[in-house]
């Protein structure tokens, strides 16, 4: 089935192709601008190869022409930055003095095909449509071999930041002890998944693994959950009923959210954990446990001790080791293989065909502040996977509201990563002192010369 303008995945649903001219004859752009939007293609044109970068950092194109002979930057090079902005994009290269040399030149920099002056219309449909087909099926097959080699694991934790090397690196080493563990983070930080790690290289690896979270539950019930019930112990309560506690035997039983537990229950779980007995509900006489106790929270238990929220005794208990999950926005350079992972997991769970996330999705994905961590990246990826007609995800599968960190800068370039941090931090002067003078004299830097940064970097001043 041929591709048309309007589908490049076969589907009648999918936007237009979109399209970037870079050429600095401006009727030669516009009159190929003019055909092509004709055709039913999405275009956008410049009349540089450094006004065509900046449209292509906000826009992924599908196919970028741009002319070789320019002023300032040559198209051989545009070429090759178009690619590192979004390596998914197919780059057409336009001259009117055609060598063998330039060809080879520009195929081996990444372009994939090759057009000389002047254009005939009819052929540069026809390189269009053949390209877009050719990069379908080129998504596809990344897609096919992704699936094909892609291992089967339900529960992985994904980490080669140093924090989280840190992290399995304590685990790795309290595992192998029966000791008490608390885990430490905000929520979606993955606190459970550890724990859960923690059984697995355990020794008790084989006995049962209970995870309850204590915010869930209303405290009145909490107590019956954990440490079980004698028959009439309270309304309701017409048979005997084991806790968690004696379920998990010799296992282990993870507390999650313990910070909301009542200062009533801590005292019991404090008993589990000195005098290895729990009495239950309506009970006379204590139990003995054997059960090892991990426990999680996302909040400050040190400050709630100071509140008087929760028992000294049982804060020290607990922290006899504990292990602290950093925020995803603290270990952005693990983004990439998560998404890649949660990913797999949605395209399994869902049956649908996404290869993959593209450049520009993936560099929102790693500026997003992430309040809600993992667990919101899954969700976001979840809804992606959802509404993608594949098989990338674009920034337009993401949702609209995704805020960007604006402190975080992903560029590779040097020259434009000091301009980001030379903007913010301007910017964050200006805040603080009005008074450009003040400001100019604060950074140490003439008026004149504040003003031209003002003017360079593109900064809105009152």
């Amino acid at each position: 089935m041929a591709i048309t303008p309007k589908s490049i995945n076969n589907s009648d649903n999918q936007p237009a192709a979109r399209l970037l001219i870079i050429e600095d004859e401006p009727l030669i752009r516009a009159s190929l601008a003019e055909f092509l939007e004709q055709e039913g293609y999405e275009v956008r044109t410049a009349a540089n190869g450094l006004e065509g970068l900046k449209l292509a950092e906000t826009t992924p194109f599908d196919i970028a022409f741009t002319d070789i002979q320019m002023p300032g930057m040559d198209g051989i090079e545009v070429a090759e930055r178009l690619l590192q902005l979004n390596p998914e994009t197919f780059v057409i290269l336009i001259t009117a003095y055609g060598t063998v040399e330039t060809a080879v030149e520009a195929f081996k920099r990444g372009a994939q095909d090759y057009l000389l002056k002047p254009l005939r219309f009819a052929e540069v449909a026809a390189r269009i449509r053949h390209l877009l087909q050719f990069r379908k099926y080129k998504l596809e097959n990344q897609w096919l071999l992704k699936e094909i080699n892609r291992p089967v694991e339900s529960d992985k934790i994904i980490g080669r930041c140093p924090a989280m090397q840190a992290v399995f690196s304590t685990v790795a080493k309290v595992a192998t002890t029966r000791a008490t563990v608390l885990i430490l983070g905000e929520s979606g930080t993955g606190k459970e998944l550890i724990a859960r790690e923690l059984h697995r290289q355990g020794p008790d690896r084989d006995e049962r693994f209970l995870a309850i979270n204590c915010a869930a539950i209303p405290n009145e019930l909490l107590e019956s959950q954990l440490f079980g019930h004698r028959k009439g112990a309270f309304t309701g309560a017409d048979k005997e009923s084991e806790g968690l506690f004696q379920r998990a035997g010799n296992g282990t039983l993870f507390l999650d959210e313990i910070g909301e537990m009542s200062l009533h229950t801590q005292a019991k779980i404090l008993r589990a954990i000195e005098q290895k007995e729990i009495l239950p509900v309506g009970a006379s006489e204590p139990i003995t446990v054997t059960t090892r106790i991990l426990a999680a929270t996302n909040k400050d238990l040190a400050k709630s001790v100071e509140e008087g929220k929760f028992r000294e005794d049982l804060f020290y208990r607990l922290n006899v080791v504990s292990v602290k999950l950093p925020a995803l926005r603290e270990r952005r350079e693990d983004i990439p293989e998560l998404v890649d992972y949660l990913l797999a997991k949605q395209v399994k769970l869902l049956g649908k065909q996404v290869a993959g996330v593209d450049h520009a999705a993936m560099r929102l994905l790693q500026s997003a502040i992430w309040k809600g961590n993992v667990r919101e990246l899954e969700n976001v990826l979840q809804r992606a996977v959802i509404l993608s007609e594949g098989p990338l995800i674009t920034v337009h599968d993401l949702p609209a509201d995704l805020m960007t960190d604006p402190e975080v800068c992903l560029d590779e370039d040097l020259r434009m990563a000091v301009a980001h941090y030379e903007k913010l931090h301007i910017e964050k002067l200006l805040k603080q002192y009005p008074d450009k003078r003040e400001a100019a004299r604060r950074m140490g830097l003439a008026l004149s010369s504040l003003y031209r940064k003002i003017e360079e970097l593109g900064i809105v001043s009152s």
